[in-house]
């Protein structure tokens, strides 16, 4: 069972943090001392002056971040009067962390229209949770989970990250096994990505900590998709897991290379022909939307990167990539250069190209072989 496919979505990048987490390389700022009540203005007006890019309200709200849970209810709800809520919205996203789920903001999120959130566990092991500067730990996830249920929350999904500082498989089992036993509608699991500029990184360089080797990923990655399917869960994306009928609608949206907006500092947009992109600095975006003035770049793709695009985010998916999407020769060559990956990696059906779930650890070899040159 798939959901229905929105056409339009909107995304909101909320630039704030309590404190900045060890791995993260998202553009985000601790949100003491920043004009926040000017942010969400500026989002306002942004809004508005980009509406015109989708044509029609947006059918799926993603608000993330950073950490918009951080906004108090009265921002928040503020934050919903400019935006386009009212009406049909078929998925309306918040992401949160679990140590500022309140009964209070929850029921704030609801009243919003907020019908799907996104809550940030990353782990049940509270060593693992101190080692990336968490500040929540296993007991204020849980509760939270329980929190947003006693709202009215009906569609919940949770984030997990493996490959963490003092990370065992068994560790990771338990952490997987607790998450499917709470039962969310959709499964989030991302191996940890060390990025330049992160703290993580800096200890990494000290020695302070080590990334876990190839065997010990493959094999917690290996548990994960085992231990999901028992439970019933589609792996419908290589990071994603959603029980029958919850896949997450906005994200599909990306993947299926829908029009959507970004508004905020560093936020993306795709209108189905060119990519924007927004500044990475507060204080700019601020500046520029105060004085009438977009707040994005426009990103210089010529229509090879734009097929490279579709065919990286595609084959991350279990629905493949689509063929009949691409000019004759490109999709000659596509089948081409796949030849070799089938039937041990990949499988040619119909008109879709799909990577099996058991290589999905080697996607990213597997798809660059697979990107187009130009001519």
């Amino acid at each position: 069972m798939h959901n229905a496919m929105a056409d339009t979505s909107l995304y909101i990048h909320i630039p704030f943090c309590g404190s900045k987490c060890a791995y993260c390389s998202f553009y985000s700022m601790p949100v003491a001392k920043q004009p926040v009540d000017d942010f969400i203005e500026a989002i306002g007006k942004e809004w508005h002056m980009r509406r015109h890019e989708l044509d029609k309200d947006p059918e799926t709200i993603y608000i993330g971040g950073g950490t918009p849970s951080l906004l108090t209810a009265d921002r928040f709800e503020r934050l919903c009067a400019l935006l386009p809520v009212a009406g049909h919205v078929e998925e309306f996203t918040v992401e949160v962390n679990p140590d500022d789920v309140t009964p209070e903001k929850a029921a704030v999120w609801k009243k919003c229209g907020v019908n799907r959130v996104s809550m940030g566990v990353q782990s049940l092991a509270d060593a693992e949770l101190r080692a990336v500067g968490r500040r929540h730990d296993s007991a204020m996830a849980v509760a939270a989970y329980r929190i947003l249920r006693n709202a009215g929350i009906e569609n919940i999904s949770l984030d997990l990250i493996f490959g963490l500082p003092s990370q065992t498989l068994a560790s990771w089992k338990s952490s997987v096994d607790r998450i499917v036993t709470m039962r969310p509608e959709h499964l989030s699991a991302y191996m940890l990505s060390v990025e330049q500029g992160t703290r993580l990184y800096a200890r990494m360089l000290k020695g302070e900590f080590h990334e876990s080797d190839e065997v010990a990923l493959v094999r917690m990655y290996a548990y994960l998709c085992e231990r999901a399917a028992q439970s019933g869960y589609e792996h419908y994306e290589i990071s994603n897991f959603a029980l029958p009928g919850r896949r997450a609608v906005h994200n599909s949206n990306y993947w299926k290379f829908r029009p959507y907006v970004g508004l905020g500092p560093s936020a993306h947009s795709f209108d189905g022909h060119c990519r924007r992109v927004n500044c990475s600095s507060l204080k700019t975006y601020l500046s520029r939307i105060d004085n009438g003035m977009p707040a994005y770049e426009i990103e210089d793709e010529d229509d090879v990167d734009i097929l490279n695009d579709r065919i990286m985010v595609a084959l991350r998916t279990s629905d493949g990539l689509d063929l009949s999407e691409f000019p004759a020769k490109a999709r000659v060559r596509l089948v081409k250069s796949a030849r070799r990956f089938i039937p041990e990696r990949m499988d040619l059906q119909q008109d879709s190209l799909i990577i099996k779930e058991d290589s999905y650890m080697v996607s990213d070899a597997i798809i660059r072989e697979l990107l187009l040159d130009r001519p």
